[in-house]
């Protein structure tokens, strides 16, 4: 695909921007909260629910697509879309995360990363092209490349030595892509360094030199203050072309995003709306709402008075304190489907506010509301 993203407009006060990412399976209007779907689902939602609440694009997690069902399912199915039948844009993330994290047992070399299943055990090895080779077979809209994402706090010569090696990846996963993966497939490059600013002006800079379709800023919320995220954001992305989608990775709660589009970015991704509703907690207007809380037992108005979900139309805090209460799947259910429409309508909000040059009004506003303290 010769031009993928076009860069609309640019917020006058801000570095925010409405763009459009053109995929073949639809365009992305940006910015956009991307709703997570680890095992070829958003947890608790069908593709119908997702549908309805205008969902633009869905994340797939390559680590656990390969374990479980597997490549040789996944290319029998002819690929994610139909296998979930999900007719719309799919991003991948790499595995590198979850390899990391989810592995107590690995083994890190210049080829790749040597780890067991979490699930059995078993021994596998992932490298920048078997990476690459599993999200060809997922038939992604937009992979990721393969790199290690370091945690915080960490010493400045593991990050170093970190940063360079995923450059070297990155280089070896781009090469695999350009001889093997679907025409239509986006690949983005990975921009590493922790918290120190040299480091990420390097890997941001050889980086961007590769000529990826895209930028995805990694190892950012991962424990860090978000002064401190907001900082290295700033700081990176400037090194980071305007002509090409910027895409922050893990960030999911609104202040998070507010933050993350007004330095520039288009894209964010997080399981959190979902992994909250679980555990019985709402976003609204006002702020967070702990629903298995005993002051709601008979509080027959909706989860946020301001909401036009199906869920806030339809059922009372009390009801659904009811059933997650009783742990009946109905109640994670409706909560997740709210905590989704809520971030997706934010994500309108803030581009129709760029549109009109008023992000930091709709910013103020919803902070004030939300119970966050607002800086500028």
């Amino acid at each position: 695909m010769e031009k993928n993203f076009e860069l609309i407009k640019k917020d006058k006060y801000t570095s925010a921007r409405l763009g459009v990412i053109h995929t073949s399976h639809g365009d992305i209007p940006t910015p956009i909260f991307m709703p997570v779907g680890t095992r070829a689902t958003v947890k608790a939602m069908s593709v119908d629910d997702l549908n309805e609440i205008n969902t633009k694009i869905i994340l797939g997690n390559t680590y656990h697509l390969y374990l479980k069902p597997g490549m040789e399912i996944m290319k029998k199915a002819g690929g994610l879309h139909k296998f979930m039948n999900w007719d719309k844009p799919i991003l991948t993330d790499s595995g590198g995360f979850q390899v990391f994290s989810l592995s107590k047992i690995r083994n890190i070399s210049e080829n790749g990363v040597e780890f067991r299943s979490h699930i059995d055990g078993s021994k596998h090895l992932f490298t920048p092209e078997k990476s690459i080779e599993i999200q060809n077979d997922i038939h992604s809209d937009i992979m990721m490349s393969f790199d290690e994402c370091v945690g915080y706090p960490q010493e400045y010569d593991y990050v170093k030595n970190s940063m360079e090696r995923t450059l070297r990846w990155a280089k070896r996963g781009l090469e695999y892509h350009k001889k093997n993966s679907y025409k239509d497939q986006m690949l983005f490059g990975i921009v590493q360094g922790g918290m120190y600013k040299d480091l990420r002006k390097i890997s941001a800079q050889e980086t961007v030199k590769m000529n990826f379709d895209g930028y995805s800023i990694g190892g950012l919320s991962v424990g860090e203050p978000l002064e401190m995220m907001n900082d290295i954001l700033e700081y990176t992305i400037q090194f980071i072309p305007e002509d090409k989608p910027r895409y922050n990775m893990g960030v999911g709660s609104p202040d998070y995003l507010f933050e993350s589009f007004e330095r520039g970015i288009d894209m964010a991704d997080c399981v959190l709306p979902t992994r909250i509703a679980r555990n019985g907690t709402a976003m609204t207007s006002n702020g967070k709402v702990v629903i298995k809380n005993a002051k709601y037992k008979d509080d027959f108005s909706p989860l946020d008075s301001e909401c036009d979900c199906k869920v806030c139309r339809n059922y009372s805090r009390a009801y659904i304190r009811h059933l997650v209460n009783v742990d009946e799947i109905l109640g994670a259910h409706l909560l997740s489907y709210h905590n989704l429409y809520f971030l997706l309508k934010l994500s309108e909000k803030i581009r129709d506010a760029i549109k009109e040059d008023s992000f930091l009004d709709l910013k103020r506003e919803f902070y004030k509301k939300y119970g966050y303290e607002y800086k500028n």
